[in-house]
């Protein structure tokens, strides 16, 4: 039975899909709970549809598995927040920096690192709920890399709503029982809450991190050497994130969350290769598929549900039109002369 995929933004019908991608993960972005992700699909309704703030505004793109007879299944989710940081709910993060001490008369020499709380409060955009089901994560389509691309196209056909800077908040090691070692050696001893506690009110309160964590810097050699050792340093289910991410042109941004010590990554929007390369282009005709075709990731936008559809496929462009195969239009939903944005995988993997 001949499989396809349509990356769109997510329904209200999609609630029980969107949970159960969500306990595979169940972070900030995505928690695992059915109230909170029916009040993030209403808000991504109205962001896609303009009825929110340019900086209020939350996307949620889901990846779709179609199969021949009609039946679909949400396999995975990808998200982008237009800014991440508003006078309401802050960006918060700590900042790494090296502390440098020298005493003449001893002749000794430190370079300390310190954490220094911040805050951003108009930005940056922001990036995250990437999640894929197992079984999908090694598809010959690379699944998991379309449903991160498409947000930089996304981005890039709507350049005017989203801040100057990307950031991305990568998932640090962690216990096997989900707690942070960071916030088990620090945070709790100035919340009085265990991590858990403290993510979930984070989800909703920031305030108390304002008013609770120092404001002066806190040197890490005096945490133990094991949680010194995890401060900015990836997962090990997140390492492949991180190399994506390098390779289109984020950075470590030298900043950690204060909860869990994730390393924060960080691009110049108008310098992401994803979002430099993608393209607008009517679609000329419709073909058989030619597998010496480049690869990319082609969408079509509407003023009705969906308003944004996207589907990785082969695809010849031809100065400003683009030639699509047969099964890639229809389930796109377009016809010849349709207005698509064109984002090519070749080159930017």
């Amino acid at each position: 039975m001949s499989t396809s995929f349509l990356i769109r933004e997510v329904a209200a019908a999609d609630l029980d899909g969107l949970l159960a991608v969500a306990e595979h993960l169940d972070t900030v972005n995505l928690p695992n709970d059915r109230a909170v992700l029916a009040e993030l699909i209403e808000r991504s309704h109205k962001s896609f549809s303009g009825a929110l703030k340019v900086a209020e505004r939350e996307f949620i793109f889901a990846l779709i598995a179609r199969e021949a007879d009609g039946a679909e299944r949400l396999i995975g989710t990808s998200m982008v927040h237009a800014q991440h940081g508003t006078r309401r709910a802050p960006h918060i993060f700590f900042d790494v920096l090296a502390d440098e001490r020298y005493s003449e008369s001893l002749d000794r020499h430190f370079v300390h690192q310190i954490l220094r709380i911040g805050y951003n409060y108009s930005g940056p955009s922001e990036i995250g709920g990437l999640i894929l089901l197992p079984e999908f994560r090694r598809h010959a389509l690379g699944l998991g890399r379309c449903l991160s691309y498409v947000r930089f196209l996304y981005i890039a056909l709507h350049r005017s709503n989203f801040r100057d800077e990307v950031i991305s908040e990568l998932l640090p090691k962690l216990e096997p029982d989900g707690t942070s070692l960071l916030w088990e050696s620090l945070g709790r001893h100035f919340t009085g809450m265990h991590y858990s506690e403290a993510d979930h009110v984070s989800k909703t309160n920031k305030e108390f991190i304002r008013t609770l964590f120092p404001a002066d810097p806190i040197y890490t050699c005096l945490l133990p050497k094991a949680v010194q050792e995890l401060i900015g340093v990836v997962g090990p289910e997140t390492r492949g994130v991180e190399k994506m991410l390098r390779r289109i042109g984020f950075d470590y941004a030298q900043r950690i969350d204060p909860f869990d010590g994730g390393p924060h990554f960080v691009a110049r929007t108008d310098d992401v290769t994803l979002v430099r390369a993608t393209t607008r282009a009517k679609l000329a005709a419709q073909s058989g598929i030619d597998e010496a075709w480049p690869l990319g990731i082609v969408c079509v936008e509407r003023d009705s549900f969906p308003r944004f559809a996207a589907t990785p496929t082969r695809y010849r462009l031809e100065g400003d039109e683009v030639v699509l195969p047969a099964p890639a239009a229809a389930t796109l939903g377009v016809e010849k002369g349709a207005a698509l944005g064109v984002l090519p995988l070749t080159g930017n993997t």
